[in-house]
Formats: structure tokens, sequence, C-alpha cells
């Protein structure tokens, strides 16, 4: 099947490209859905692409295929696979690239340098979102939250087809902005990371967590450490809902972070997503988490700044006991974090 170059293509179509592609479809823009599970493809094309929960509930009819049956060039594409899966995507993809197309990171942490490498610095866009959602199997997607969704060039141009970029994402998030600062949202959005990282270390949710003050100085270090990196860097950090980095600064004291965390548990009080996605990785789908594409650049960065970051390097070997079968979820893990919070050596 030939596509028109105007079709939007949505690369990976689970929790983040499933929920974008279905209010794509739903407002008929042109679109074409991959995925690399069979079934899931299958469940789309037979039954439609259903989103379900407490932000909406609809089922859209959509064109979807695995990779090895897609044909055609595309202008505008949407990358939304796990990190771990960022170079093989853009590789498969990239023969369906137009040359004046682009790629943009719909996905967590900061992939835009890796497919840069790939398709080149002038056909990648980067991107910011926060949304909740997970997969709930073949064709289902649980829709728990609506958030930002922030698009940018790479060098802070705004450009007619960034424009173009932020009108169709729109028909996903009414509030879906341009910015110049693309890079300060992305280190925001790690920041906030270090906290859902931290998540998949204990049989908790998320709030549970943010409400336990038994753990907050630690938890306030443990993202003050990624909030160093950025202010190494000289980059301007962005707030975003529910999370402002400004309460994490190294002006802030400890009942700024705790404003933080009190505005963060509200919002999230009216989320049916109860965990974060490295928490379900560990615990309900049994799979490896983006601790590679995610958390440890973080930490590589964080040493060719110089920033020191003892309690992000015990958090990323605790997960990785975690993906080897060699430790439970439990309150335990974050009790080594805050007895080691002064000297941590791994």
């Amino acid at each position: 099947m030939t596509e028109s170059e105007d079709t939007v293509l949505v690369w990976g179509t689970g929790a983040i490209g499933g929920t974008i592609g279905a209010y794509l479809a739903r407002a008929r823009v042109p679109l074409r859905l991959v995925d690399v599970v069979a079934e899931h493809v299958d469940a789309m094309n037979t039954r439609g692409l259903t989103i379900k929960g407490p932000v909406d509930e609809f089922t859209v009819p959509v064109n979807a295929s695995t990779p090895d049956n897609l044909s055609g060039k595309f202008r505008r594409v949407l990358l939304c696979v796990k990190g771990q899966d960022t170079t093989e995507a853009v590789r498969t993809l990239l023969p369906h690239l137009t040359r004046t197309g682009y790629v943009a990171s719909m996905q967590n942490g900061i992939n835009e340098n890796t497919i840069s490498s790939i398709v080149g610095r002038e056909r990648t866009i980067g991107a910011f979102i926060n949304f909740g959602a997970d997969y709930h199997g073949p064709g289902e997607i649980l829709f728990g939250a609506r958030s930002s969704v922030v698009v940018g060039e790479l060098n802070g141009e705004m450009t007619p087809r960034l424009t173009d970029l932020r009108n169709t994402l729109r028909h996903f998030e009414s509030n879906a902005i341009a910015s110049r600062n693309i890079w300060g949202f992305l280190w925001s959005k790690l920041a906030y990371c270090s906290l859902l990282w931290a998540n998949a270390l204990i049989e908790a949710e998320l709030n549970e967590m943010f409400n336990s003050l038994k753990y907050r100085a630690m938890l306030t270090e443990l993202t003050r450490e990624v909030i160093r990196i950025a202010e190494a860097r000289g980059t301007a950090l962005e707030p975003f809902v529910p999370f402002d980095p400004g309460g994490f600064t190294r002006d802030a004291d400890q009942s700024a972070a705790d404003r933080v965390f009190e505005i963060v548990s509200k919002y999230r009080d009216g989320s049916a997503k109860k965990h974060s996605g490295m928490w379900r990785d560990i615990a309900v789908r049994r799979r490896k988490t983006e601790i590679n594409t995610l958390l440890l650049p973080v930490l590589e960065t964080g040493r060719r700044e110089g920033v020191n970051m003892p309690l992000n390097a015990l958090m990323a070997k605790l997960i990785r006991d975690l993906e080897n079968g060699q430790r439970r979820q439990s309150w335990a893990n974050f009790d080594l974090l805050r007895s080691q919070m002064n000297d941590i050596k791994i």
C-alpha cells in the first residue's frame, strides 16, 4: 500500500503511541500505525483501537501494520517506542522517511541525540510528554491522566513544521505547545523521572511514596542530583504539570520541595495510573526497564559534568537487581538509599 506523504506515521502503539494515535484517528488525521507486536496490530485492524479509563472511553478504526508490511514514505513520523528500542526502530523506519521529513521523539528520556545520529539533526524534533497511560492488552490502552505535551526544534528555532506538529498534537492535547527550550523541559522530566524510578523499588503506589515523610529527604536529594546536572550545564529548567523543578534547585530548601510533593500528590489523586511505567515493567510485564537509555545516560552525563550522584547510582544498581530477580520490591530498598545518603560506594 502506498501512503501519502501527508499521512502521519506513528511508530510504536503502546501507552504513548496508542493514546496519541487513537485521538488523531478520531480527528480523522491521515494516519498509519506501526507496531512490532502482531497480535496488537491484528486486534487494532479487526476491532479498532480502544481507549478506556477516567479521561475518555472510545474505540476508533485504524490502519495498522507490522514494520515488515509497511510501504511508502512519510514526512511526519512520531516515534513512540521504548528508549532501548530507539536505534533499531529508527534504522527500520529510515527508508520510509522522506528527504525533507522528520522524526519526533514522543518518548521518555532524551532520545533525540540517538535519533539524529541516524536520520540527521535537521530531521529530528524533540518532544516532552507526561500524560499517564498504560498498554492493557492487544488493541486496548488505559488513559489515566492528562498532562503536558511540548515540542521543540533541537536548535530552539520556531519553524513552520514545528507549528504544524503542535497543531496536529492539539487533536490529542488541546494545550500542546511549541517551545524554544525543549531541553529545559526534557531535563525537568529527567529529574521527575528519578522519582518514577524510585517507585519501581517498592511495592507501593506513587502517592504512598510521595506522601511518605519518612523518606521525603531522601527523595528530595535523589531529585536534586539530577537538577544539579542541568544547573552545571546552564540549562534553564521548565516547570510542567504537576512538577516544578524550582523546588529542588540549589537555592531551594526542604520546605520548597515539600510543597512540590504536595502538589504532585494532589494531582495524582485524580489519576487512574497508580504506578510508574518502570514499576509496571518489573511488577506486571516482567520485562527489562528503560534503564540503559533513561537512567544510565543521566549518570554518565553527571559524571562528565562532575556531579556526584550516589543515590541515583545506587538506585540503578537496585533496579538491575530487580530486573535480574535478585531483589524484591520493598520499602527495605528505600531504607538502603536513606541509610547511605552521605557516602555511597557501589
